[in-house]
């Protein structure tokens, strides 16, 4: 018993000086933490992808971490510029067209075109009327002195380029390290989850990797797959700034709320342009991609992650409140690992209790 209380100073400040080194560890790389979870993402979701274009390209690895990171820096700086760039690039434009917008007065009745809209003209120009009589009519005049600010403040917000690219680029020379390591990277995660929780840690391992990239099949290529065929048709029916509502889109695809605060817009001014057969077919074409994500997303998921929809989609929702953009991977993988770890642990009550009873 004399050893006890030198044991127990001596395993205090064991425990303190290791929260202490930890502390300062996460202190020192805090500006790395962010682009390193995006490219430890980035990473897990595309690593068959990488090993495929390793196997073209006569088993050089380096080969491929070259090519895969020319992709992610087309992936993500290049429409980030063009779009921020765009946006810069016409502030004053935007600016006035927020302007006309906050000094529009909503008539009584619905114009001529709202009502010769087919099967919906009817229903909009009711619609309109119970808009002016709830007293929308003159909210634009109220927000008008507002407008302004508001675009300027947007307009410094996202001129802000060069730390928002040296995060982008950051992250993707982190994601071309983890590529040329993976093996070793994955090694590493498997024997630290197999310390802290034996089998089940490793398999809980196994289970984040598939979750992150049944996520990324099911958020990611449904989205790109709304904002290609919505840009395409923004493009095709002369829609001012396509380029730009593309890139917006998808953000808003990637967010979950999808194309539609994009498109529909979109078929109103075409409408109210005069550009009624163009309007009808971006019509048509919004109906489609806003419905895409039902039929696409939920296959794509189940292909990278066997697991419920619900509890997917719940991640994905959760995260993204709880942790941004980010949390749109996080979440699933933690829900996911929680999941199978509570399926473990019940059954393994019930394997007790059937010993038990047997003997």
């Amino acid at each position: 018993m004399k050893g006890v209380p030198g044991d127990l100073t001596r395993n205090t400040l064991a425990v303190v000086a290791l929260a202490a080194m930890l502390g300062a560890t996460l202190w020192i790389l805090r500006p790395f933490i962010g682009p390193a979870i995006w490219a430890a993402m980035v990473v897990v979701a595309t690593w068959p992808l990488m090993l495929r274009v390793q196997a073209r390209l006569w088993g050089r690895r380096s080969l491929a971490v070259a090519l895969m990171t020319v992709f992610l820096l087309l992936l993500f700086v290049v429409p980030l510029t063009v779009a921020i760039g765009t946006i810069v690039g016409n502030a004053d434009r935007l600016i006035e067209w927020a302007r006309l917008a906050a000094t529009w007065d909503m008539p009584d009745e619905a114009p001529p075109w709202v009502l010769a809209i087919p099967l919906l003209g009817e229903l909009l120009g009711g619609l309109w009327e119970q808009l002016a009589a709830a007293g929308l009519k003159g909210l634009f005049g109220k927000l008008s002195p507002y407008a302004g600010n508001v675009t300027r403040w947007f307009v410094a917000e996202v001129g802000n380029l060069g730390f928002l690219l040296l995060q982008f680029l950051l992250t993707v020379l982190l994601a071309a390290v983890m590529y040329a390591q993976g093996e070793e990277a994955a090694s590493l995660v498997r024997r630290l989850a197999f310390r802290l929780a034996g089998t089940r840690g490793a398999d809980a391992a196994q289970l984040a990797g598939d979750a992150i990239r049944g996520v990324a099949l099911g958020v990611g290529v449904t989205a790109l797959l709304q904002s290609v065929a919505g840009g395409l048709a923004l493009a095709l029916t002369g829609v001012p700034f396509a380029g730009l509502l593309t890139a917006l889109m998808f953000m808003l695809c990637i967010a979950q709320i999808g194309p539609a605060p994009v498109l529909v817009p979109a078929v109103i001014w075409l409408f109210w342009s005069g550009q009624i057969g163009w309007a009808i077919f971006l019509l048509v074409i919004t109906a489609a991609v806003v419905t895409l994500d039902n039929v696409i997303r939920p296959l794509l998921i189940r292909m990278g992650a066997d697991l419920p929809l619900m509890l997917i989609f719940a991640g994905v929702i959760g995260g993204l409140l709880a942790f941004g953009l980010v949390g749109i991977f996080v979440g699933p993988v933690v829900l996911a690992v929680t999941y199978t770890l509570l399926l473990a642990w019940v059954d393994d009550s019930e394997r007790k209790v059937e010993t038990s009873d047997a003997g």
